[in-house]
């Protein structure tokens, strides 16, 4: 029998890489790839089709749908939140018209090939908008149900597509006669801050964290721009990364929900200042906080609950607080500081 075929799009990110990596490593699966700068040549030769393209060129998604029996979608391209506030209306073409496009697309592959293609689409907690840090410190571990109220145009984008990838699960086409009963089994995951070893994100509300941890290691001063007090949840790139396996490959009668929530840990900016300074002991660590950021992180939960996650198919991340600085990010980034000198 020939291999299942997955479409990454928007795999040229650092998510991107790292699945490509995990699922040829694991020799289970073919891989298409579709992303709007193209893959380097080394990653292209490693998929079935690598191209260069962008989401919202339907014919083109289209093309991939039928040159390839398509079994799953990982959809990773987004125009992310920064960049989203800059320019709202482009963000909601890419985020909500490029996901939708995919499901349509999905879902009449499904209906030809006579089979379901299950369907990842990573989220995000700026779906929240906890109404003001006393709710917020009050709430503690939010549920996937809760404070659905998002004050950036990335979360509000994200919810809506959350909704969309339920609606194409379970109510499309309701009122269509001899409707296939093939089509799109959604499944969504809200990550939190993503953490890396390997590079520095730029310009993300999350990104306090990881700025804070590279520059540090770098020997250069930080002056983070969240306050010291300031608490939400991460979770390490290798743990994002499983996760997503591990969701793509979970029995679809085990899943209770359409949406989960994933996290790891959920230190305040300075727990995590206290930590580098135990380990470099010339760390240089301010704070200038940047208002309009601080807002969008106000609303975001403190912690969330993934227990439904945990119950409904085994999420179990390696990495906590502690563990992900002293046995992956630290490490990881003395040995390059190593190399380099």
């Amino acid at each position: 029998m020939s291999k299942p075929v997955l479409l990454i799009t928007g795999a040229g990110g650092e998510i991107g890489h790292g699945l490509i990596d995990h699922l040829i490593a694991a020799a289970e699966v073919e891989i298409v790839t579709l992303d709007l700068k193209g893959l380097p040549e080394e990653t292209a030769a490693k998929t079935r089709e690598a191209v260069t393209g962008d989401v919202l060129d339907h014919k083109l998604v289209e093309r991939l749908f039928n040159d390839h029996p398509v079994t799953g979608v990982i959809h990773l391209a987004a125009m992310l939140s920064s960049s989203g506030e800059r320019n709202p209306e482009r963000a909601f073409d890419v985020n909500v018209n490029g996901t939708m496009g995919l499901l349509a697309a999905a879902r009449r592959a499904a209906a030809a090939a006579e089979r379901n293609i299950t369907f990842i689409f990573p989220s995000t907690i700026a779906v929240y908008g906890v109404p003001d840090r006393q709710t917020k410190e009050a709430a503690g571990a939010v549920g996937e149900d809760d404070y659905l109220s998002p004050v950036t145009m990335y979360g509000v984008n994200k919810l809506a597509c959350e909704h969309l990838g339920r609606y194409y699960t379970n109510y499309y086409g309701a009122l269509v006669e001899n409707l296939s009963p093939y089509g799109v089994d959604f499944r969504g995951l809200r990550f939190p801050g993503l953490i890396s070893s390997q590079t520095v994100p730029s310009g993300g509300t999350s990104d306090y964290v990881p700025e804070m941890l590279h520059a540090v290691a770098a020997g250069r001063p930080y002056s983070c721009f969240a306050r010291p007090d300031t608490r939400i949840p991460f979770m390490t790139m290798p743990d994002a990364i499983q996760s997503i396996l591990d969701l793509l490959a979970a029995d679809s009668k085990s899943l209770t929900r359409r949406t989960y929530n994933v996290g790891a840990f959920a230190p305040t900016a300075e727990e995590v200042a206290d930590l580098l300074r135990e380990s470099f002991s010339n760390a240089e660590i301010t704070y200038s906080v940047d208002q309009r950021r601080q807002r969008f992180l106000d609303t975001w939960p403190a912690d969330v609950d993934d227990s439904a996650a945990r119950a409904d198919w085994g999420y179990d991340p390696a990495h906590t607080f502690r563990p992900a600085f002293e046995e992956y990010l630290l490490p990881a980034l003395l040995d390059r500081a190593s190399e380099a000198g």
